[in-house]
């Protein structure tokens, strides 16, 4: 059988990217551009890994995140040893294709796809047949399942024919084709490990302000006060982030034909991108309301400086006055 293996990490375009190419295999493709994000293909070779030979094709979306697709075959992806090979493949394809300081901080996704022709008698009883090592296969994991986790791993399935159905997990997804069209599931099941990864890295950005507003503002007590300057980086970062998840959320919204949508919502609903989503959302509000009362309480220092500053000024004007007032009644020799 093939594994389709997927890969995707941050990786942002050098400022000469080539025109975008449209989406294209979509099945019932609608008559309006399916898919709005900006994809280039960096381009495709064979590079032979632990023996087996590995078609790879890598692509970037959106000029932040690269999209490795590797493809290889297995005699029997469901045996022990076979599981552990596919592991020191994956392992390899990651060593060699994610960044260091990726690899290191656990910002990537990677995505693993069963690919199959013949699924006698029906798609839904060679599953049922083969649930088991099914589970195993998508989980990676050599225990065993009880009733009630083997009936969530293999619940999700959409079905665009009788002889065609997709089985979708949050970790591995099995897609069974007579005809061998797989490319338009495996072009959703991408965009949708690319829309986590989109998620993941927005929530590393908030973090990371949040981290900064932290450490200028409320740890260390003897810094100089913040200044102007530093409120609007923190505003602009801000602004940035916002900007960025509302075009993270315009990305999708023309998924229109009946089996796209059916199975783009199977892959949010497995790879909790609504929850993903909401919490963002309040991340944002609740940074919104941060930046707000720091540039409050910055603004309320700058009037109480002003006030200062004008108090001293009348303070030395009354002096002043009284200076001249005394030396007119004779009071101080000029």
């Amino acid at each position: 059988m093939e594994i389709c293996y997927l890969i995707a990490f941050p990786d942002a375009n050098d400022g000469k990217a080539p025109i975008p190419e449209p989406f294209k295999g979509l099945k019932d493709a609608p008559y309006f551009q399916p898919i709005d994000i900006d994809l280039v293909t960096l381009g495709e070779e064979t590079v032979l890994i632990e023996g087996h030979a590995v078609q790879v094709m890598c692509q970037r979306y959106d000029g932040r995140v690269q999209m490795v697709e590797c493809h290889f075959d297995l005699k029997d992806p469901f045996a022990v040893s076979v599981l552990q090979e596919r592991a020191k493949i994956q392992s390899a394809l990651e060593s060699k294709f994610i960044p260091t300081q990726y690899r290191q901080s656990g910002l990537y996704e990677e995505y693993t796809i069963l690919l199959v022709q013949d699924a006698s008698p029906t798609p839904d009883k060679w599953i049922e047949k083969n649930g088991i090592a099914l589970a195993k296969f998508i989980r990676s994991q050599r225990e065993v399942f009880d009733k009630e986790e083997l009936n969530e791993i293999l619940a999700s399935r959409t079905r665009y024919s009788a002889a065609e159905l997709t089985l979708v997990d949050w970790e591995g997804a099995v897609i069974i084709a007579a005809n061998e069209d797989y490319q338009s599931d495996i072009a959703l099941l991408k965009i949708g490990n690319y829309q986590l990864l989109r998620y993941r890295m927005l929530d590393e950005s908030i973090e990371t302000m949040l981290d900064k507003i932290s450490a200028t503002f409320f740890e260390n007590k003897r810094r100089p006060r913040p200044t102007r300057g530093v409120i609007r980086q923190i505003a602009e970062h801000k602004l940035e982030v916002m900007i960025d998840f509302e075009r993270a959320e315009q990305n999708l919204l023309l998924i229109g034909d009946w089996y796209t949508a059916k199975l783009y919502e199977a892959i949010q609903s497995e790879l909790y991108l609504k929850d993903w989503k909401e919490n963002l959302k309040n991340k944002l509000d609740n940074l919104e309301g941060i930046v707000e009362t720091i540039k409050d309480n910055f603004s309320l220092s700058l009037e109480t400086v002003w006030a200062r500053i004008e108090m001293f000024a009348w303070a030395l004007m009354l002096i002043g006055y009284l200076y001249l007032t005394f030396v007119d009644l004779g009071l101080i020799k000029k």
